[in-house]
C-alpha cells in the first residue's frame, strides 16, 4: 500500500493538468481498501487545488471530489446517527451527539447537494442526501431532489431513480394515483422489476377500467421473462386475475394479451417437460401454472393434463376446483 501511495503521489506531480483526476482514483483506492482517514485528506487535499484552467470538466471534477468527501461525511453521520438512537433523550451527552449529528449533516449536503444538480447517475449521492433530508423533516425538500432526479428530461433514464421516487412517496403514504404514475415510467424501463407485482396490485385495486386493464398486461409482461417464470407469486396473482377477468365479462383483455403469446408460451411455460420439473420441485407453482393454462389453452394442453393426473393428498381438492373452473371459464370453451 506504501508503494501505491508514492506511486500515486509521483504521478499527481508529474502530471499536473490530471491532478484532480488522479487525486479522485486515488482516494477510490483507498476507500476500496477501507482507509476512509487516508481517502479523506486526498480528498480535502484534492478540494484546494487551484491550478490549471476553470474548464466544465474540471468543475464536475471537483464536484465529484466534493461529493464523495461528502459521502465519507454521511458514513461518519450515520454512524453518530445509530449513536444517537440509543440514548435516551434525558441523557446527559445527547445533546452532544445530537449537534455532533447535526454537523456533519450539513457539511454532507453542502458537499453533494451541487453534484446531484448535474445530469448524471448519482445513486448513491442522491440517497445518502435525501435519507439526511427526511432525517431533519424536509420532506418536500426530498421529495423535490429525487422527482427532479427521476424527471428531469436531461438527466439519464434511471429506473433506479423511479424506485427511489416510489418508496419515499410510500413512506409518506402517497395517494395511489402518485403511486401508479411512478410505476408506470418504471414499468416502461423494466417490465420485469419486482415491484411490478405491487403495480399490479395497485392497478386492480383501482376503480378505472384502463387500470385494471393494465394490471394483466403487467402480470404478463413479468412473466414473459426467463427470471421470473418460477416466480409463484406473479403465477397466483395471474391465475386469481384471469379468473376474475373472465368472470366479469373481460375475455377481449385477455385475448389482446395471449394473441401476442400464444406462439411461443406454451412451449416456454407449458410444455410436458415442464409440467414434470415443476411438480417436482415445487407442486404449489405447478398447480398455479397449471390453473393458467388451462384458461389459457383448455384442458387439453399437456400441462394442465399432467397436472390433473397427479395423486396429490393435499392439493386433491385444490386440483378439483381447478378442473371445474377451467371446465367453464377457460377462453378456448366456446361458451365464452
Amino acid at each position: 500500500m506504501e508503494t501505491f501511495n508514492t506511486f500515486a503521489d509521483r504521478m499527481k506531480n508529474i502530471g499536473v493538468m490530471n491532478y484532480l483526476k488522479i487525486s479522485l482514483q486515488h482516494a477510490l483506492y483507498l476507500l476500496h481498501h477501507g482507509m476512509l482517514k487516508d481517502a479523506k485528506r486526498n480528498l480535502s487535499e484534492a478540494e484546494t487545488w487551484r491550478h490549471g484552467e476553470n474548464t466544465s470538466s474540471r468543475e464536475i471534477l471537483i464536484n465529484l471530489i466534493q461529493a464523495y468527501k461528502g459521502l465519507l461525511q454521511y458514513y461518519t453521520w450515520s454512524k453518530k446517527k445509530m449513536e444517537l438512537s440509543k440514548l435516551d433523550k434525558d441523557d446527559y451527552a445527547y445533546n452532544a451527539v445530537a449537534q455532533d449529528v447535526f454537523n456533519h449533516s450539513w457539511k454532507t449536503s453542502a458537499n453533494i447537494s451541487a453534484l446531484i444538480k448535474i445530469p448524471g447517475v448519482w445513486d448513491p449521492f442522491v440517497k445518502s442526501y435525501v435519507e439526511m433530508l427526511e432525517f431533519y423533516g424536509d420532506r418536500d425538500g426530498a421529495q423535490e431532489v429525487l422527482t427532479n432526479y427521476a424527471y428531469d428530461e436531461k438527466f439519464p433514464s434511471n429506473p433506479n431513480a423511479h424506485i427511489y421516487l416510489y418508496n419515499f412517496l410510500k413512506r409518506q403514504k402517497a395517494p395511489r394515483s402518485k403511486l401508479i404514475s411512478v410505476l408506470k415510467i418504471l414499468y416502461q424501463i423494466v417490465p420485469s422489476h419486482k415491484l411490478m407485482l405491487e403495480f399490479h396490485t395497485l392497478l386492480r385495486k383501482s376503480e378505472k377500467e384502463e387500470h385494471r386493464k393494465l394490471g394483466l398486461e403487467v402480470l404478463f409482461g413479468v412473466l414473459d421473462f426467463a427470471g421470473c417464470t418460477k416466480n409463484i407469486t406473479a403465477w397466483k396473482y395471474l391465475a386469481k386475475y384471469l379468473k376474475n377477468i373472465l368472470m366479469g365479462n373481460h375475455l377481449a383483455w385477455v385475448q389482446e394479451e395471449w394473441n401476442s403469446r400464444k406462439n411461443w408460451w406454451p412451449g416456454f411455460h407449458f410444455s410436458y417437460f415442464w409440467a414434470k420439473s415443476d411438480w417436482k420441485e415445487d407442486t404449489a407453482l405447478a398447480c398455479e401454472k397449471a390453473f393458467v393454462a388451462g384458461l389459457l389453452l383448455g384442458k387439453g394442453c399437456r400441462y394442465f393434463r399432467y397436472i390433473l393426473k397427479q395423486d396429490h393428498q393435499i392439493l386433491g381438492k385444490k386440483i378439483k376446483r381447478m378442473k371445474r373452473s377451467v371446465k367453464k371459464y377457460s377462453i378456448v370453451n366456446p361458451r365464452l
